[in-house]
């Protein structure tokens, strides 16, 4: 495909010139050339955008179609990006290093999958509800769309991340200014482009790609209702702290250290194959990563050598190549973080089994071999800190008990597995975990039915599922006369 720049923002529902001068590089990973250019926001740019918000929202229909009318522009969305799925599966992988082979489903239909369903759960959502009142005779209880919407996505499932927080934001009746990651910003104004043939109506979506000094006038301007926000715990803390000044709604899904459990009664050759692929999916670059693996000390070194047998047969190389399962990091400065972790590690004590460097025969890319540690102690820094790459390592417990304190044992509390042959057993280790979400045998991280976030320093909010709509509307209750029964929506 041809991927191409632009030098116009997508602002209310039209192309404009940008207020600056300044322009992002779009820089692939794996060849560390020059991909494409877009413009790079300004304040002024924002305020445009949020004007443009404000006007629709208050004036313009969209909050005042029904939901299922909504749907009707998610669901024609969801098709166009089904339809482009070769296209943008290659944009999103050039643009940040994610295997076409894990791609295609996570970065693409994935996100196809969550306006699709949003377009269906208009249908089905109680907007109203009459209840019977203590000192009323009965109450009507509506929710209605929180107003203008800032959001904020980061570059490692761009696509993706687009759809969780437009999806529900739009099906409540918000109108959304988006702001995508500056290593990311081409999938997110095809998606503008999209959403204009699918006749979304004008200042309803804005994207404008910026840094983040430009987002935080997002965060903090007067015409923002709610701020929607994906990244790292400290630029969530950041940015809750701003909107909690402003007493600004905010949902912030944030980072993870998810432990994998391995009980000792596991079948090791099925677990692997479960693992893994979460483990080290998008190249390590996941907040649903499960990068901290517990073993149990009597299997721990058979734990360690199936990891290492596992980790040698995966294949690093060009991410358009369809066999490649670890492509490069996002940029280099995020290979220099993963680097930094791994040295951090072995003047800790811990020992490098499989990976460690960089790997031969790569002479361009910002690329780090698939990596296992063993011989980790959960105190050790990279046991306690995201390292957000292709990194595992490999902590021993005694017995269930310590193995349930290890996993709770973080300042994150995202996402967690456990295995075993005894699905009793692991449901009563999962029900003791404090994560948000929790697989039992399973390698299904996340359902797009159900509710997604985290405890602790993993966010404050969820996503997905009714609960992910609930956080774009606002709950009003009117105190009917008695005999009244309102029409329903």
């Amino acid at each position: 495909m041809a991927i191409k720049s632009y030098s116009e923002f997508f602002i209310g529902g039209k192309w404009l010139a940008p207020e600056g001068t300044g322009t992002i590089d779009v820089v692939s990973p794996s060849t560390e050339e020059l991909v494409a250019t877009v413009p790079e926001a300004v304040d002024a740019d924002i305020d445009r955008a949020v004007e443009s918000a404000r006007n629709a929202f208050d004036s313009g229909p969209w909050p005042r179609m029904t939901p299922v009318e909504r749907a009707e522009i998610l669901s024609k969305v969801a098709t166009a990006i089904l339809g482009e799925t070769a296209d943008l599966t290659e944009l999103i992988s050039t643009e940040m290093g994610s295997p076409s082979s894990w791609a295609q489903l996570g970065q693409v239909m994935a996100p196809a999958m969550v306006f699709n369903y949003y377009a269906d759960l208009a249908s089905k959502f109680q907007f109203d509800e009459v209840r019977p009142g203590v000192l009323n005779p009965e109450v009507l209880v509506t929710k209605e769309p929180v107003g203008v919407v800032g959001a904020i996505a980061p570059w490692n499932v761009p696509l993706f991340i687009a759809s969780s927080k437009l999806s529900p934001a739009l099906i409540a009746g918000c109108t959304v200014v988006f702001k995508p990651a500056p290593e990311t910003p081409l999938d997110a104004l095809r998606l503008a482009e999209l959403f204009s043939e699918a006749g979304l109506p004008e200042g309803v979506l804005s994207v404008v790609p910026a840094g983040r000094e430009v987002g935080e006038h997002l965060v903090t301007h007067p015409g923002v209702d709610k701020i929607s926000f994906t990244g790292s715990s400290a630029a969530g803390m950041r940015i809750g702290g701003l909107c909690g000044e402003r007493l600004k709604r905010c949902t912030l899904e944030l980072g993870g250290k998810s432990a994998a459990i391995i009980l000792d009664d596991a079948d090791l050759a099925a677990t692997m194959q479960m693992l893994m692929p979460n483990a080290m999916m998008n190249n390590g670059q996941a907040c649903v990563a499960q990068t901290r693996i517990l073993a149990s000390r009597e299997r721990y070194d058979e734990v360690v050598d199936a990891l290492v047998e596992y980790v040698k047969l995966m294949k690093v190389g060009d991410p358009l190549d369809p066999t490649t399962q670890v492509g490069p990091v996002v940029a280099e400065r995020q290979r220099s973080r993963v680097e930094g972790y791994m040295r951090s590690g072995q003047e800790d004590g811990a020992r490098v089994v499989v990976g460690g460097g960089r790997p031969a025969g790569f002479e361009k890319g910002f690329y780090v071999e698939p990596t296992v540690f063993a011989d980790v102690d959960n105190r050790m820094k990279i046991a306690r800190e995201e390292i957000f790459g292709p990194v595992l390592v490999v902590i021993p417990y005694d017995g269930d008990e310590d193995a349930v304190e290890i996993a709770n044992d973080s300042d994150y509390g995202l996402c967690g597995s456990v295995w075993t042959k005894d699905n009793d057993r692991g449901l009563g280790i999962a029900r003791q975990v404090r994560t948000g979400t929790y697989m039992l045998n399973s390698s299904v991280p996340l359902d797009f039915a159900t509710p997604f976030g985290g405890y602790k320093n993993s966010g404050i909010g969820r996503e997905f599922g009714p609960e992910g709509l609930e956080p774009f509307l606002e709950t009003k209750s009117i105190g009917l006369p008695s005999g009244y029964s309102p029409a329903n929506r």
